[in-house]
């Protein structure tokens, strides 16, 4: 395709007119245009121009004198987009597409909706909550270079020359200032230069909010909830299908209740902030849709290596047919990644060394995500696509877990009764996995948790399992590639607890196992060194009881537990939308003899006022809770469509 002409214009606009001026649509679609095709000097001449559509093209950037002042609707995508700044010449823009466009990141849609006060959708979606995000980062960075400003200019001798300190300023900016993750690091450095730019040219008196309108919330539903009779996976449900975008909805409305820990004595409350509550998940981003199920969340391996306590503020989650990936501490989601007609289960995180073209090496977290329909999706998050598909299995995967030592090692759990150990491989120069199977074990009954055992992770797995909890030898130099379970472990709650399910399991350190399902309103502590030093060449063995833990008396089923190892805690939700907090280091450090009542809880977290939220999700079931490492943010998932997120507040 050459250069365009006004007879193609004429043809391609409507409505039908002889007049460049009196085209109000006009089509460019799939014409093979590259960017010099686009003549500023014949489209300026589009004087009534509202609707431009220029997808399937090969435009790598737009002309920045198009004078298409009147453009309301804009649709680029399919191309190779590398930079949307130029956008900022359509202040009446409304509407605007770039899906397809590769080089494009988040941060680019952030810049949009920066650029363009009157945006009110992005790729067919509503911007609103794009928008919101935007607005909260642009406050806070705009705080931290007033701050920088103040200690620069403090630091200043009188004989530096002006020019050149308000240029270093600007530079230092840049360099220095942060916030948020590093996946929306180019908007953050673009925001920064361009706020301490304008505070040097104010002569440091004031910066100005950015330019962006106020946009009408969306209703909040007020009817209630139906009542659930269990929380459960379904894997013969037909799946939901879910909206990319979210709600978000900041509350300082949340209660935290501190109990006495026992005998232990009483411990100060832990102070969690409420930071976010989301529907990111939700059916065609309506807040009414209450019904879509939450079932897994985990955080990203923090990318500083070899830190110590290092941690990471992003958390994946799934439900219905999205994975959304979440920063905790703007409540932005990063990413999402949908798959239709699928229903996901649950996500686990790796973090890759890779070798680039260049021959460098760097890390790069892996997402996999996989349920209803047996497959693993390894996602590359940071880009945006699956690039890696594994056939796990015929049926439903429950859960997935990496191995903690072999960053290429995934377990996988189905509903066919079997766990697979496959071995992913590190993906290519072009992100392709070939995945290779090394095990298979063979279960009595549905595993609904995983966990290698934490000291020795190479040799055994622990699964928590609808009939009990079981442990296999996965040992790699062991010549079977097909396994059953080696030893049932039971608990000694009567006779009646064995065989009894097991829908809560982790490690609190590399010895102590929480689990929970055994009994109805208790989590159990016991440990794992002593109940295997005992077992001799038994296949059931009873499991030696350190403590047990005070819990909900509901009989409903799969809330999973989880533990926070390096702080010593063990978090757990209930059908009343509250997660119990247990600091458990005093258990585990004197191991007493098992009391004979359960342990309360450190502290209750109670679920936001009806009002924080609408009296829709007054009541609610909190399916799983997770915190980060080191326990700064905890995100729970309930079976009413909210992610929430908390952010401890540490002395």
């Amino acid at each position: 395709m050459g250069p365009l002409s006004a007879r193609l214009l004429i043809q391609r606009g409507r409505p039908k007119t002889d007049r460049l001026g009196k085209i109000r649509s006009l089509d460019l679609s799939g014409l093979d245009l590259l960017s010099e095709h686009l003549d500023p000097k014949l489209l300026s001449r589009l004087k009534q121009l509202q609707e431009l559509d220029l997808s399937n093209n090969q435009l790598e950037t737009l002309p920045a004198n198009l004078g298409l002042s009147h453009l309301r609707i804009l649709r680029c995508a399919n191309n190779q987009l590398g930079d949307v700044t130029v956008l900022c010449q359509f202040p009446q823009l409304e509407e605007l597409s770039l899906e397809g466009n590769p080089f494009l990141t988040v941060s680019d849609n952030l810049k949009v909706s920066f650029l363009l006060p009157k945006l009110r959708k992005v790729n067919g979606k509503d911007a609103s909550s794009t928008c919101t995000q935007v607005e909260n980062l642009n406050r806070e960075l705009t705080s931290r270079v007033t701050a920088h400003w103040e200690k620069f200019v403090a630091a200043l001798s009188p004989e530096e020359e002006a020019e050149k300190a308000q240029a270093d300023f600007v530079r230092s900016a840049v360099r220095d200032v942060r916030y948020g993750p590093e996946s929306l690091s180019d908007f953050t450095q673009w925001r920064v230069q361009m706020i301490s730019e304008e505070l040097v040219a104010s002569g440091g008196t004031q910066v100005h909010e950015a330019n962006i309108s106020e946009r009408p919330p969306k209703a909040t539903a007020t009817q209630e909830p139906r009542a659930r009779p269990v929380a459960s996976k379904r894997p013969g449900d037909v799946p939901v299908n879910l909206s990319p975008n979210k709600r978000v909805c900041t509350s300082p409305l949340a209660q935290v209740e501190g109990s006495p820990v026992g005998s232990a004595g009483s411990q100060t409350a832990l102070q969690l902030e409420p930071l976010h509550f989301l529907q990111c998940h939700s059916k065609n981003n309506s807040p009414r849709d209450l019904e879509t199920q939450l079932w897994a969340c985990a955080f990203e391996p923090a990318w500083d290596e070899g830190q110590a306590g290092a941690t990471s503020q992003t958390v994946a989650t799934c439900g219905g047919e999205a994975v959304c990936v979440i920063d905790c501490q703007t409540g932005i989601v990063l990413h999402k990644y949908k798959a239709p007609s699928e229903e996901f289960f649950s996500v686990a995180w790796t973090a890759l060394t890779v070798v680039t073209q260049a021959g460098h090496k760097k890390r790069w977290s892996v997402l996999a995500a996989a349920g209803l329909r047996g497959l693993v999706r390894l996602l590359h998050v940071r880009a945006g696509f699956c690039c890696g598909l594994i056939r796990a299995h015929k049926k439903a995967i429950a859960t997935l877990c990496f191995s903690p030592t072999h960053e290429t090692h995934l377990f996988t759990a189905s509903y066919d009764k079997r766990i697979i150990l496959w071995d992913i491989g590190v993906p290519n120069h072009d992100y392709e996995f070939q995945a290779s199977q090394l095990l298979t074990l063979d279960t009595a009954s549905i595993a609904l948790r995983l966990c290698p055992v934490a000291s020795c992770p190479d040799a055994y797995l622990l699964a928590g399992c609808e009939g009990g909890c079981c442990c296999w030898d996965v040992r790699l130099d062991q010549p079977q590639k097909r396994r059953v379970c080696e030893v049932e472990f039971v608990f000694p709650e009567g006779s009646e607890a064995t065989g009894r399910r097991v829908d809560g399991l982790a490690f609190v350190n590399e010895d102590v196992v929480a689990s929970k399902g055994s009994s109805l309103g208790t989590i159990c502590l016991w440990s794992w060194s002593q109940t295997w030093q005992g077992r001799g060449s038994r296949s059931t063995v009873a499991v030696v009881v350190l403590a047990r833990l005070q819990w909900s008396p509901t009989e409903l089923a799969y809330f999973s537990l989880s533990t926070c190892p390096d702080e010593g805690t063990v978090l757990c939700g209930d059908e009343e939308g509250n997660v119990w907090i247990y600091d458990v280091r005093p258990l585990v450090a004197q191991r007493p003899s098992p009391p004979a009542a359960p342990q309360a809880p450190t502290q209750i977290l109670k679920w936001p006022q009806p009002r924080a939220l609408g009296q829709t999700v007054s009541r609610t079931m909190v399916n799983m809770v997770v915190a980060d490492p080191t326990f700064t943010y905890l995100t729970a998932l309930t079976d009413s469509n909210i992610v929430a997120i908390w952010r401890r507040n540490r002395p």
